[in-house]
């Protein structure tokens, strides 16, 4: 039998390479594969069964089932968005440079730096090269590709035009990861002040108040009701601190238990909806998903109702996926979207008009993005008013809780003072 000398990654996505005899190149895959190696490089030599052994222990060395070598990278290494973007990116690239599938699949293992990543693309590239469509073979993959984007590779593979969807894959995946940048910006200052407000906040209730309040009671002076009030407020937190601690988490799992059920998750999200400014927020950033999702879907060959079907579970907000679930049933019965969506009330007339439009004109995929760019603008200004709101606010009440302890301590001190002076 022949002897090849391969490169492959095995399970850790460590590159590994060695020497075997096998009956041909794809009995040699398959052998690999066994052992938990993906074949990315093959080249016949001459070399004997003896050295095939050492291949053998490099397989077993570079992280196989004999080895006991812990890779702590593993334990942090995850596939972001943005790196599944610029791959999506890349692969477009090289298709439309004439790089055949097979060959694009190996270039981009070889590029991303992630070994997971590494795993993952070079099971892919195995499976294409076994028969199996690109998008059969990133549905093996759930965590790293979603619904979505296997149906729109789906439907460019089939139309032909796959390297026009990975582009629209690309581009719709940096947009999503642009606006949810946008809203984690926004929040981290409020949040910071709320973290730093309780920690302040604390220390004073734990450590100062109680010395102060030693103070005060070797006076033996009549307190005013403040200064009782934060002293009491303080010998509890001190006596009583993990009742504080669990009835805080006891509240948060019970709201959490709550949110996870169905009757929890419908009313949460019509608060949500209803909430001034937050709520505002959330249905522009959902008619922003709404509106790119169902145009990229669309552009990209996917089926009206299978796109619908696919938005709907993007959008998290049940009460707007309901929304879009009707519409779907009723456009299945030869309905339009724009009525659809009219009559529920939760989408903007201008939505509905502008969707109605497209319709009419058959330029309902372009009517869609415009309408997402609106939004997406739209969106972008909301983050902005909510932050400018919330900042401030988060200022004065930090400022007014220091300031009501700050009181509390000091009128008892300045009442002493007087009766000292008399």
């Amino acid at each position: 039998m022949p002897a090849y000398a391969y490169t492959g990654l095995n399970a850790s996505g460590k590159t590994v390479k060695g020497i075997e005899t096998a009956e041909s190149v794809g009995a040699l895959k398959g052998s690999l594969k066994r052992k938990g190696v993906y074949l990315t490089a093959v080249t016949e030599t001459a070399s004997g069964s003896a050295v095939s052994s050492n291949a053998t222990s490099n397989v077993r060395g570079g992280g196989g089932v004999g080895s006991r070598e812990v890779d702590l990278g593993q334990l942090f290494d995850r596939i972001r968005p943005k790196d599944v973007s610029g791959v999506t990116r890349l692969m477009s690239t090289l298709l439309c440079a004439g790089v055949t599938l097979p060959e694009a699949l190996v270039a981009l293992t070889d590029q991303v730096e992630s070994p997971r990543f590494k795993n993952v693309l070079s099971d892919i590239g195995s499976k294409v090269n076994e028969g199996s469509s690109l998008a059969d073979a990133m549905a093996s993959h759930p965590k790293v590709f979603t619904k979505l984007y296997i149906n729109m590779v789906r439907a460019g593979e089939a139309s032909g035009s796959l390297e026009t969807v990975l582009i629209r894959i690309a581009d719709f995946m940096d947009q999503q990861e642009e606006l949810r940048s946008k809203v984690t910006t926004a929040m981290f200052y409020p949040v910071a002040m709320a973290l730093v407000g309780v920690g302040v906040v604390t220390l004073l209730m734990v450590k100062v108040v109680p010395s102060i309040s030693e103070i005060f009671a070797g006076q033996g002076a009549e307190l005013p009701f403040t200064t009782r009030t934060l002293i009491g407020f303080s010998d509890f937190l001190v006596g009583y601190w993990w009742l504080v601690f669990g009835a805080t988490f006891g509240i948060i799992y019970a709201f959490k238990a709550y949110r996870d059920s169905p009757k929890g998750r419908r009313t949460t999200d019509a608060i949500i909806l209803r909430t001034p400014i937050i709520g505002t927020l959330a249905r522009k950033i959902a008619i922003a998903r709404f509106a790119r999702t169902l145009s990229t879907m669309l552009a990209s060959g996917v089926q009206l109702l299978q796109a619908l079907d696919i938005v709907r579970s993007l959008l998290g907000n049940v009460i707007l996926e309901k929304v879009l679930s009707e519409a779907r049933d009723e456009i299945r019965e030869g309905a339009g979207i724009a009525p659809s969506l009219k009559r529920s009330g939760q989408f903007p007339p201008l939505v509905t008009h502008m969707i109605a439009v497209g319709e009419r004109s058959g330029q309902l995929e372009q009517m869609l993005t415009d309408l997402a760019d609106a939004y997406d603008r739209e969106a972008s200004s909301a983050i902005t008013r909510a932050t400018s709101v919330l900042e401030p606010l988060m200022i004065v009440l930090m400022g007014g809780t220091v300031g009501f302890i700050v009181f509390a301590i000091m009128t008892p001190i300045l009442q002493m003072n007087e009766m000292g002076a008399q």
